[in-house]
């Protein structure tokens, strides 16, 4: 198989890669980090895998379109995963403007390209693309509900999450598959400068192991662990007058 991974560089998108590569898995990681990134290339090396990795700012349109094109030439892509992502830090214009960027402009920049691709694939004639190629989106637990400790990340999440539940539909008649992750708090550098309470926290080779297993299955809504996935499913399905009340019980993020 060959999978491609944005945001390979550290966190989920890293434990990702190391797992693909151990199953045998060709290769395409990008980041921004070039040094993180090379020692994820290496370690993935280590493991057996071929891989190809490359400095990549998502929130570049074009630069991200000829990417992806220029991994399907080399190994005609299976499994693309538009895993990069950044939290907000402190909630102002220029953080937030770089967190929509990212989170939402970067997974169109990197989702559009894949459909186009995996589309390229249908027989004459017609058809569903064969082999059933697919396309992972991370979204977020915090994708939920709003939360008051990180407005712009949440709405993020949640755009991408619905987006992506949505082509998820639009694209099956056309064989191609889409599944969503929702993980709540995973290991990463988003993890490591938090100060909030982080309930049922994992550690990011876990959270590839579980998500790995569940696309395989092509399940559609892949959110773990269950607790925080009722409990932020439930804040969502209140009146926000009191859902309003329930979030302002919730700790504040100290940055």
């Amino acid at each position: 198989m060959t999978t491609l991974i944005t945001g390979a560089s550290s966190g989920i998108g890293e434990a990702l890669a190391k797992a693909c590569a151990a199953r045998g898995d060709r290769l395409f990681i990008c980041g921004r980090n070039a040094e993180r990134l090379s020692a994820v290339a290496i370690a993935c090396r280590q493991l057996g895998a071929s891989v190809q990795e490359r400095v990549l700012d998502v929130t570049d349109e074009d630069a991200t379109r000829h990417w992806l094109r220029e991994c399907d030439a080399a190994s005609p892509l299976d499994r693309v995963f538009s895993n990069a992502g950044v939290s907000t830090g402190e909630e102002n214009e220029a953080n937030s403007r770089r967190t929509f960027a990212v989170n939402v402009g970067g997974c169109v920049n990197t989702v559009f390209p894949a459909i186009e691709i995996f589309r390229t694939r249908k027989p004459a004639g017609g058809g569903s693309v064969p082999n059933h190629p697919q396309i992972v989106i991370t979204a977020s637990i915090a994708g939920y509900g709003p939360l008051k400790a990180c407005p712009a990340y949440s709405a993020t999440k949640s755009c991408v999450k619905t987006w992506g539940l949505s082509l998820r539909g639009m694209l099956a008649p056309e064989g191609i598959r889409v599944s969503v992750v929702c993980p709540g708090f995973v290991r990463s550098r988003i993890t490591d400068g938090n100060t909030c309470p982080m309930p049922f926290f994992m550690e990011a080779e876990k959270a590839a192991e579980i998500i790995l297993r569940r696309v395989d299955r092509n399940v559609g809504l892949i959110a773990f662990p269950w607790p925080m996935r009722l409990a932020t499913w439930w804040l969502s399905t209140l009146h926000w007058r009191i859902g309003e009340l329930v979030n302002r019980l919730l700790p504040r993020k100290v940055l």
